[in-house]
């Protein structure tokens, strides 16, 4: 796989690379026939890059989230924790949502089609990867890779207590309604769906660890709730772990979408987005190694 700016500019030499950047950064370029706005876009040896100088460069506009990939049919943005996915209910439309901000930032973009489609969700207190479609096709082929478990979802959890082992899988059904406003696993002869997380242990500490955590299905809640349910729950959280202690001064729960990954609606090219770990994520670790150093 080779950058989108470097690829450019070896099938047109006349380019310089930070020419080939501003026609990228313009929608002056595609990739499969799908504009890319990426420099930095992974394209294969195979990908079909055209530049077209004469298409009139898009209008420039800046989003209120941070965007990790942009092109014409997805756009995946850094939601911050606090800050819904989505209005949470039909009527609450005035919400604050990243939704309603994609959105904002799209309409500036193309006034004439200002299509936004949601894909899938993220808990108010979870941080990190949301995908938008930004047709109703794209919408459609996204929702089905999400319904056939075939995009890469990883998450990195600061938990309470100490894994057993190096890593682990929970394959545990979580039950169809909800007690008390939360959801659990099922028991015999309740309602359940299938459920899959995957775990590694990224980092130990006094009383505390930092997973990698790997989606094989995505059911609302899924980690939090495995998690809790086997003695590992995510620091910060009010509803499955509240009882647990916390080794760290945290303010929500310590979840982080770090990485979606799929094959493109359009192109079939991968799509790799990444988030960096926020600043409370950051200073919750540098907290839990000074206590480990602490008690060594």
């Amino acid at each position: 796989m080779t950058r989108l700016d470097v690829a450019l500019v070896g099938a047109y030499p006349g380019l310089s690379r930070r020419k080939a950047r501003e026609v990228i950064e313009k929608g002056q370029v595609t990739v499969d026939g799908a504009i890319v706005l990426e420099a930095g876009h992974a394209v294969g040896a195979a990908a079909r890059i055209q530049w077209d100088p004469n298409r009139p460069a898009r209008r420039r506009a800046r989003s209120s989230l941070g965007l990790l990939h942009e092109d014409d049919a997805v756009l995946v943005v850094d939601k911050p924790a606090g800050l819904l996915s989505v209005p949470s209910a039909p009527e609450a439309q005035a919400e604050d949502t990243a939704l309603a901000r994609v959105r904002q930032y799209v309409r500036h973009l193309r006034p004439r089609r200002p299509y936004v489609g949601v894909v899938h969700r993220l808990d108010r207190d979870t941080s990190g990867a949301l995908a938008f479609a930004l047709d109703p096709e794209a919408r459609d082929a996204l929702r089905a890779l999400f319904r056939e478990h075939r995009i890469e979802r990883r998450y990195l959890a600061l938990v309470a207590g100490a894994p057993r082992g190096d890593r682990g899988e929970i394959d545990l059904a979580l039950r169809e309604d909800y007690e008390a406003g939360r959801r659990g696993v099922a028991r015999p002869g309740e309602s359940s769906r299938p459920a899959l997380t995957r775990w590694r242990v990224v980092e130990r500490f006094a009383g505390a660890a930092l997973l990698e955590v790997e989606l094989g299905t995505g059911r609302q809640h899924q980690i939090r709730v495995h998690l809790a349910h086997v003695g590992l729950p995510v620091l910060g959280d009010a509803v499955y772990g509240r009882d647990a202690r916390r080794p760290a001064p945290v303010d929500r729960q310590m979840l982080h979408a770090r990485l979606l990954a799929f094959s493109h609606p359009r192109t079939r090219e991968m799509v790799r987005a990444e988030s960096p770990l926020p600043l409370d994520f950051e200073r919750a670790i540098t907290a839990l190694r000074v206590g480990r150093r602490r008690r060594r």
